[in-house]
Formats: C-alpha cells, sequence, structure tokens
C-alpha cells in the first residue's frame, strides 16, 4: 500500500509511457452467472447524491472518491471468466485444496466463495480485522470509498469475520480488491485476492501428538515477538508449522518440485505472528503471499472462542505473472483474443508461456502541471490519468519539481490556478514530424521559466497553430529549435504546460 505523497507545493513534471502491448479497450464481456458490469450502472452516473452500484443505491457524501475509471471494473469478476489466466490460477488452487483435504464424510474439507459483493462497510473492512482507527491503511487516499460508511473492499480480509460467524472453520475466499496506487506496469487500482483461512479444535490439534491429552490451546501469559499473550507456544508453534505446510505443499503444485522457499517476519494487525514467504524462481527471490496465526481477539469476537487459527492471502496477479511470463498487469483486462486465446487450455495445469502482442516501442510524453494548494495526494493524480488515459498509460514517474521563487508553501493556491493546467496524452501513431511550413515561428515572452538553462515546453501563439504545444531548447540565451508535441486533429483544446 502506498503511503507516501508529493509535497503539497512545488512544480511537478511526470512522464507517460503508453504502450499498445495487447492493452485493448473493447466492449466488456459478462460471463453466465456473473454480476451486471457496473459500467451498466456507472453510464448513468450518480443520479443526484445517489450511486446505483450493483443494484443497490448509495448516498454519496464527501467521503465518496469513485472514478469512471474504477467503477467500469467493478462486476467484471475476471477470476470466474473461463480460460482467463486469473481463472486458471483460482481453479488450481481449488483443485489442490479439494483433493489434499477432505472432511470426514469425503467432501472438500475448504468450502470456497468467489462471488461476494466488493462493496462493503469500513467495519468489515477494518474494524472487524482490529485495524485501528488511526492505521494509516484507512486514508481515503489509499482507497475507494463509495461514502463514510461503505466502499470497495481494499482485501478479501473483509468478509473473514461474517464467514467466521456463520460457523465456518476452513474455507477460501476469491475476488477483486480496490486500491488507489501507482501507475507502473505490477500496479493497478483492481486486483484479485485468494483467502484462506482454517480453524482448529484442541482435539483437532493435538491428535497424534504425544502427550496431547495434556496440552492446552489457551493461557493467559504475554506477547511476544513468537505468540500471543492468550496462546500457549504449543499451540502456537503446532498451527504455524501446519500453516507453512499447506502453503509450502501449495507453492509446490504451483510452480513444481525442488523449489527453494524461505520465511521472512513481517507484521499484520489481524495476525501474530505473520510471515511472508518468497520462492526463488529463475535465480530471482520473489514474495508470494502473506500469512500468519489469527489474532485470537477477531477469532472470538466472531464466536469462535474454543478455537485457533491460521490465514493467509495472495494476489492472484502476481502469481501469473510469475508462472505464465505476464509483463504488464495491465494485459488481464485485455478483450484482445491475441491474448485471451493463449490461455484456452484443455488441462488447467498445462504450461503457458505468454507470447507478445506488440512489436511497437513506447511513445513517451512529459506534462507538467501546479499543485493544488491543499488536499491533495499523489494517487489523485493517477486516477486521473487513468480515468483520462485508460490502460493504454503503462507508467507514470515523478521526474523534476519546481518550486516558484516568488511563492510560499502557504499562498501557493492564490497566487496559481488550483486545477490542472495540462493534459497532453499522445495515442502510439498519433504523432508525427512537422514540415518546415507547419513550423510557424512561435512567440516567447521572459526568461526560462525554470530559471535555468534547460528544455522547457510552451504554447504556440501564433494561429492557426493555438492548439499546438512545442517544445524549444533553451541555451541560455535564445530560445532554438522548435519541435511539435502534438498534432492538429488529437490535440484539440489548449495546452498551457508553464503558468506563471
Amino acid at each position: 500500500m502506498i503511503c507516501s505523497t508529493l509535497r503539497r507545493v512545488g512544480h511537478v513534471h511526470i512522464y507517460l509511457v503508453r504502450k499498445a502491448s495487447g492493452v485493448s479497450k473493447g466492449h466488456h464481456q459478462q460471463t453466465v452467472g456473473s454480476r451486471p458490469a457496473a459500467s451498466e450502472f456507472a453510464a448513468r452516473g450518480a443520479s443526484g447524491n445517489v450511486l446505483e452500484l450493483l443494484g443497490k443505491s448509495y448516498p454519496q457524501d464527501n467521503y465518496s472518491n469513485l472514478s469512471r475509471k474504477v467503477l467500469s471494473r467493478v462486476g467484471r469478476n475476471l477470476h470466474n471468466q473461463q480460460h482467463h489466466p486469473l481463472w486458471l490460477i483460482k481453479e488450481r488452487v481449488k483443485e489442490h485444496f479439494y483433493q489434499q483435504y477432505v472432511g470426514r464424510f469425503g467432501t472438500p474439507l475448504f468450502s470456497v466463495y468467489d462471488d461476494l459483493s466488493p462493496v462493503v462497510t469500513t467495519w468489515q473492512n477494518f474494524d472487524s480485522l482490529l485495524i485501528p482507527a488511526d492505521h494509516p491503511s484507512r486514508k481515503k487516499g489509499d482507497n475507494y470509498y463509495v461514502n463514510g460508511t461503505h466502499m470497495l473492499r481494499a482485501h478479501t480480509s473483509a468478509h473473514q469475520w461474517d464467514l467466521l460467524r456463520a460457523g465456518l472453520d476452513a474455507f477460501l475466499v476469491v475476488g477483486d480488491v480496490y486500491r488507489r496506487d501507482q501507475i507502473d506496469s505490477q500496479h493497478y487500482p483492481v486486483f484479485h485476492q485468494l483467502e484462506g483461512v482454517r480453524l482448529f479444535s484442541k482435539h483437532e490439534l493435538f491428535t497424534g501428538i504425544k502427550d496431547g491429552e495434556s496440552l492446552q490451546l489457551f493461557q493467559q501469559s504475554y506477547r511476544s515477538a513468537y505468540k500471543q499473550e492468550t496462546h500457549t507456544m504449543e499451540a502456537t508453534k503446532l498451527v504455524e508449522f501446519d500453516l507453512k505446510q499447506t502453503l509450502t505443499r501449495l507453492v509446490t503444485h504451483l510452480f513444481g518440485d525442488g523449489l527453494d522457499i524461505r520465511w521472512a517476519d513481517c507484521y499484520f494487525p489481524f495476525t501474530h505472528p505473520s510471515f511472508e514467504m518468497e520462492i526463488n524462481f529463475h535465480g530471482e527471490w520473489l514474495e508470494v503471499l502473506g500469512c500468519g496465526v489469527m489474532e485470537q481477539q477477531l477469532v472470538n469476537s466472531a464466536g469462535a472462542q474454543d478455537q485457533i487459527g491460521w490465514a493467509f492471502g495472495l494476489g492472484l496477479e502476481r502469481l501469473a505473472m510469475i508462472l505464465y511470463d505476464i509483463p504488464d498487469i495491465r494485459l488481464f483486462w485485455s478483450e484482445d483474443e491475441r491474448f485471451l486465446k493463449q490461455f484456452r487450455v484443455s488441462d488447467i495445469n498445462q504450461k503457458v508461456k505468454f507470447q507478445p502482442l506488440s512489436k511497437y516501442p513506447a511513445v513517451i510524453n512529459d506534462i507538467s502541471f501546479w499543485l493544488p494548494s491543499e488536499n491533495y495526494t499523489e494517487n489523485d493524480f493517477y486516477d486521473l490519468v487513468r480515468t483520462t488515459g485508460g490502460d493504454l498509460v503503462e507508467k507514470v514517474e515523478l521526474i523534476d519539481k519546481f518550486e516558484h521563487p516568488k511563492t510560499t508553501k502557504l499562498n501557493l493556491g492564490a497566487g496559481h490556478s488550483s486545477y490542472l493546467e495540462h493534459q497532453d496524452f499522445t495515442f502510439p501513431g498519433h504523432t508525427r514530424q512537422a514540415t518546415a511550413t507547419e513550423s510557424p515561428t512561435a512567440t516567447w515572452r521572459g526568461p526560462c521559466p525554470r530559471e535555468r538553462s534547460g528544455v522547457s515546453t510552451r504554447l504556440c501563439r501564433r494561429p492557426p497553430c493555438s492548439c499546438w504545444v512545442w517544445r524549444a531548447d533553451f541555451d541560455g540565451t535564445a530560445w532554438t529549435r522548435l519541435q511539435p508535441l502534438g498534432t492538429p486533429g488529437f490535440v484539440r483544446e489548449k495546452r498551457i504546460l508553464f503558468v506563471g
């Protein structure tokens, strides 16, 4: 989860990379039995101050921050679309648990829930998991809130308490989760998680253990790095052993025998002790999941006071990118037949290696704008880019900052516009070099906006080219070598990159 934000004052210079790597827009397809795509509801928008989402109405307030881009993804359920790579991973995990863990009557021990609504209450997403009220993971800048009481789940753990309360003691939950995040090939505001939970009674945990009848699950003691204050050391170590053994079998099933695995201690509010599993795949150590012994306070509040258990969570995209050699997370949303047909296999365990779709290089564009004086987070800009540029934007990276010498942190908003001054997105194939007759002399006023030698960009002030953006090199004495960055017919509005 991204906790860092840009400074609220300063001039930010960012470049965007667009790639035609098979990431197509297309029309959303709906699988049989799946929920209707939220874009059907979002197309109508919020009527008055009410948002219709997945057939329900939610009042909007000052916490609402859902973008059109994210709304269009709600209800797509990629993990339930047959032969989609995420569906293949889900089915392989299900198959493993069904075969390896069988109940007393020959039925699967673990039940699977893969169609739970992604709209949850803030209590389900945070409070039920013992996440403190001041924890940074609650920030509006990191989550998608429907309103002050409802949100799009940030993790499948949001359903843990309800399923435990219903009396379940072994289950898997699969679904789409939503987090505001940076833009690059590894991050997307919507991804998919698979959660696993198992509880043990005293009899189940200690059966087969020497002198197991004398061992206990609980005691009133102290919390250490190795156990909770209510657990005995014997119970904690047995649960930890079962958890690690279960997950080792799972990744061996997915990746094959001979896999090097290591465990790293970590922290989660709802488990203790907690661990991350890393695997050595093709010579590189990769984190694949997080897990731990469930906090007994959570288990007790759900009505399972006489049981102790473990939980784990993994990202389906993470596993699919490793297993199928998929280089970019945006590809999972592609409806390009060239991508999808690569995963139509007769056996879900069949090895698949993704074949790239595009031979064209990336197109890089620089943009810059003044930051608002307040209430700005880095993820606000990422949401704007994703809504405007869609999945054609591969990466956004901060490459420069500029603070105007005549303004301060407190009066920046007063001295300059508080809205985005420039958006210049260029699709592959829409850029070209202008000829001599298309390059009239532009009029430049004042020194370089950065008050130093370098490269800058300004609006061409001569008709009929007022809708063009130009680039000029400044050698300290004069502007030279004007070059077009946009073309008529695509850039239709005036674009001012430097203001002030």
